[in-house]
């Protein structure tokens, strides 16, 4: 959340060897548990401590303790599509922005690899369950509303998108502050496991002499931040008193890890009966300004909602019958790196990101600029996948920002995974565990057309960004230039057409009409009205 957390005092020695008691509280990162579960059934281990500490085993001959893909498949026993995967999308949720990974062109990921201790985290945290959405007291105003076309929808897609929309039910998912108790109690019953992971033996020693280094400790930053937003650039170890008083020049001393473990359990508690006050105050009828659940209205051109969390996380949601369009300012403090689109049916989603996740959607159209495979997960049916097909004055400033590099564009490679997402809490029939979701289709290179921006805001000065920045592959970009042709001609000779002037207001008339048809029958039309709403 996004309150300011004022330190509480504290009475410690910090010469002691007791542990000190907590001065802040603590927040879970979102990104990893909102972006960085994947549904491959092979990273769920029936003992993750076991099965991480002897990957760590294997994988740890190396000294600078990296690990590229081909080791990874080779360790894990998994394809090495799937060891790229979880490279790249451990590289959009990583803590650290200089880390090697984060900062890689796409030909250097295997190369360069992620950090072992990174790796282990992401791989624990598989073993998530997210919260399961509240009862719904009203079962009629679920009622389905479009065809059953997948054996799995009972089970996989509780509510269609429509179903979402048309029974207001964002109020029955989890609130961003449930999601934050649920984390916090996760990282709690776990922290145990999370910190053997990190830490080293002390030779000679048994396993209660378990220690662990600032460097090892900062590894929990992939997990959580201390205080407000404002905080989470402060290195983690300066957060502890364990090490914040720790000469720059000087190795730090290395401490218990269960002496870590006793503090952050503290505060994890401090941090969840805070989170559990915030609750009560607003189920009171107090509401925090820093609220941001969102109460959806029935589906209208007027009913799209977003809503910013304090991790930076953006939302949009219940957009109906009409188009949407952030500007940078409207997206404070964040940086589209790692996009997830779920739950929509029938929309034409237009991103220029490191990554996309597409999750139990229908019969939507994508028009991708990626460096990364687009990922399909879920209960999916009749997508479409196309070039990036837009620009704006400050899209080049953006995507530089964020590391996009606008040469390489694998909007045609979509990754389809599970029909299963092993994360969901839900029970699910026997036998589709490894069901795989239905991929994408390219669209044909006949329906591609670019989407003009308007200027709505004048004033803006002129940037650098004149064209679409992601080159066309040459069918589209050959069928885009036959159609350019086709149309010239096409207005070449009508103008030339030996025409009495009641016949050209004639033939004139017929094209109006058979355009405004084609407008309703593609749903064109809306932009029209969005333009006009404008």
């Amino acid at each position: 959340m996004t309150d300011s957390i004022e330190p509480s005092t504290s009475t410690s020695d910090p010469n002691s060897n007791s542990t000190p008691t907590p001065t802040i509280l603590l927040h879970p990162r979102r990104e990893p548990f909102e972006h960085g579960l994947l549904p491959i059934q092979k990273l769920i281990f029936t003992d993750p401590v076991q099965a991480l500490t002897q990957l760590k085993e294997k994988l740890s001959s190396s000294l600078a303790l990296r690990v590229g893909s081909a080791a990874l498949a080779d360790a894990l026993q998994i394809s090495s599509d799937h060891a790229r995967l979880i490279l790249d999308t451990l590289s959009s949720v990583l803590h650290s922005e200089s880390d090697p990974l984060v900062t890689a062109r796409p030909e250097d990921v295997d190369s360069i690899g992620a950090d072992l201790r990174d790796l282990v985290l992401f791989l624990y945290i598989q073993s998530y369950k997210r919260l399961l959405p509240r009862s719904h007291k009203d079962s009629a105003a679920v009622a389905d509303v479009w065809p059953s076309t997948s054996a799995f929808d009972g089970y996989l897609s509780a509510l269609s998108p429509l179903q979402l929309v048309r029974s207001n039910t964002r109020r029955f998912m989890p609130s961003l502050a449930d999601e934050e108790a649920h984390q916090l109690s996760y990282l709690q019953k776990h922290l145990a496991n999370i910190l053997s992971l990190l830490s080293e033996p002390v030779e000679g020693e048994g396993e209660e002499s378990m220690i662990l280094t600032m460097k090892g400790f900062e590894h929990l930053g992939f997990l959580i931040h201390f205080g407000d937003k404002g905080s989470e650039g402060v290195p983690l170890s300066q957060a502890a008193p364990f090490f914040a008083n720790s000469d720059p020049d000087m190795p730090a001393v290395p401490v218990l890890a269960s002496q870590v473990h006793d503090w952050l359990l503290e505060i994890i508690a401090a941090s969840l009966e805070h989170v559990s006050e915030k609750n009560s105050a607003k189920e009171s009828g107090s509401p925090s300004s820093s609220d941001q659940d969102i109460a959806m209205s029935d589906a209208s051109p007027g009913s799209a909602k977003a809503s910013q969390s304090a991790s930076s996380s953006f939302f949009i949601e219940g957009v109906s019958k009409s188009s949407y369009v952030k500007q940078a300012s409207d997206l404070k403090n964040s940086s589209v790196k790692a996009v997830r689109v779920e739950h929509c049916e029938r929309v034409h989603v237009i991103l220029a990101s490191k990554r996309v996740c597409i999750v139990n959607c229908r019969e939507c159209i994508f028009f991708l600029g990626v460096n990364q495979r687009p990922l399909i997960v879920g209960d999916n049916h009749k997508l479409q996948v196309a070039p990036y097909n837009t620009f704006y004055s400050q899209l080049g400033e953006h995507m530089t920002e964020v590391g996009i590099d606008a040469t390489i564009n694998r909007w045609h490679e979509p990754l389809a995974l599970g029909v299963i997402d092993p994360h969901d809490s839900l029970s699910h029939p026997a036998g589709v565990a490894d069901a795989q979701t239905e991929s994408a289709a390219c669209l044909d290179p006949d329906q591609f057309t670019n989407f003009l921006i308007p200027n709505w805001f004048e004033g803006e000065p002129i940037k650098s960004t004149r064209n679409n920045p992601f080159p066309l592959p040459d069918l589209y970009f050959t069928s885009q230039q036959r159609n350019k042709k086709n149309l010239g001609e096409i207005q070449q000779i009508l103008r030339e057409a030996p025409l009495e002037e009641n016949r050209k207001r004639e033939l004139s008339c017929a094209l109006h009409i058979y355009f405004k048809d084609w407008l309703y029958a593609s749903g064109n039309i809306r932009q029209l009205y969005c333009l006009l709403g404008d």
